[in-house]
């Protein structure tokens, strides 16, 4: 099987990782990439803002199955494009898309679906989001209606600073705001892979979404994760398949559009219960790293159940035991202002963990160097969480940046046992 694997991310360089075990897979292309990735497959220089970029490239390169990692290819069509010219996808069409291109959309969605989620205004001015953030009252929750590289939600007790986020989300061409009461509870990321019809979700994730430790300073795209959750209830990823996820699947189908691909279902648990916080429709990064340590199916046969309807037939997915924890480093100034250029070393004795690069490239001297803000993900695993921390971490200590910056408290509330469900 040859496989396209669309987008330059940590979570991109997991799918490669994952496929390259596979003894299925012939070939593995990604496009555009990243200095990483191009040590592990075929790298191509696309332009992913073209939705017809990648149906020249699969037919060109005899693609068997695309898959599409970033929610930007989805949102413009794609997968839509890559469907038309008979190539399998796993990914969503850009109507089925819209589920993670709008909030007010996905709000609406869940309303029919009969989906648990948290009160929400859809806002079109300030004196709106003004009058919503009073009904509320603090913290306020305050999201970007589109797309906005996982850095679109504000959640504060700072009224003006709530304010603020919603002037600058109404600055955006047909800029929305959606005002949400705030969900107490601890968060939950769960995947489930799709075809439109049957659900079969991979193992909840948790992820860190502040940038600084004890999670003080701003939203950034995911810091670190890790799976499973130890502290998770009994029962709780048959609940979210059955009262969340499924019944939102069922709903995009019965509109005409079917999703196939990832719902990645953003959840807080909270004391009335499981609550939606987002849905993406694609997989989650950092999330996707920790997922996929920990996946023993092979990762093409699953995704190509999904792609060609068949996944009702495909058995229950196989995992190894043990915890999978991932840190993210991250360049100098991430998340304002991200400085590229500086060259990255990486100690070749990792032990039990390894590197997934994210924003990386070569310079002029074949030098790895940042190119982005998320520069690599280290992953490890372990028999425990707490090994697998520590096995992360010291991998973390041997990776060399200047100026880059990492979270040390990545899943040490799970692994000391201070994460409580509410009753």
């Amino acid at each position: 099987m040859k496989v396209l694997v669309l987008g330059s991310g940590a979570r991109e360089h997991a799918i490669v990782r994952a496929l390259a075990k596979d003894p299925d897979v012939t070939e593995i292309h990604v496009a555009p990439g990243n200095a990483g990735i191009a040590d592990d497959a075929h790298v191509h220089a696309i332009d992913l803002t073209d939705p017809t970029a990648p149906t020249a490239l699969a037919s060109e390169l005899g693609i068997d199955l695309v898959i599409v990692g970033p929610e930007g290819p989805l949102v413009i069509g794609a997968a839509d494009r890559l469907r038309a010219a008979g190539i399998n996808v796993f990914g969503p069409s850009a109507a089925a898309a819209h589920l993670e291109g709008s909030k007010a959309f996905a709000k609406e969605i869940m309303a029919e679906a009969g989906v648990p989620t948290a009160l929400a205004h859809v806002c079109d001015t300030l004196g709106e989001v003004e009058a919503a953030l009073d009904q509320f009252g603090a913290p306020y929750v305050v999201k970007d209606d589109g797309l906005a590289a996982g850095k679109g939600v504000v959640v504060t007790n700072d009224r003006d600073e709530a304010i603020e986020h919603a002037r600058s989300c109404f600055e955006k061409l047909d800029g929305r705001v959606v005002i949400e009461e705030y969900l107490d509870g601890p968060e939950v990321s769960l995947l489930c892979i799709t075809d439109g019809l049957a659900v079969v979700p991979l193992v909840p994730a948790q992820d860190f979404k502040r940038v600084f430790d004890d999670d003080l300073g701003p939203n950034t795209g995911g810091m670190g994760a890790y799976a499973p959750l130890p502290w998770a209830p009994v029962g709780m990823v048959e609940e979210v398949v059955a009262r969340v996820v499924q019944p939102t699947v069922d709903e995009l189908r019965h509109r005409g559009t079917p999703f196939c691909g990832v719902v990645y279902a953003g959840l807080a648990l909270t004391s009335r219960g499981v609550r939606v916080i987002e849905f993406n429709a694609r997989f989650g990064d950092p999330e996707t790293q920790v997922v996929l340590a920990l996946l023993k199916t092979q990762l093409s046969h699953v995704l190509e159940a999904a792609a060609t309807g068949q996944l009702g037939d495909f058995g229950p997915l196989a995992w190894h035991d043990g915890s999978a924890v991932t840190v993210v480093v991250a360049a100098e100034k991430y998340p304002a202002n991200p400085v590229t250029g500086d060259v990255v070393a990486i100690d070749n004795e990792l032990g039990d963990a390894y590197v997934l690069h994210a924003g990386t490239a070569r310079n002029s001297d074949g030098q790895v160097v940042t190119a982005g803000g998320r520069v690599l993900s280290v992953v490890a695993t372990g028999s425990s969480l707490g090994e697998a921390r520590e096995n992360a971490y010291r991998a973390v200590d041997r990776v060399e940046i200047r100026g880059s910056h990492h979270r040390r408290d990545i899943a040490l509330a799970a692994h000391e046992g201070r994460v409580h469900v509410p009753s």
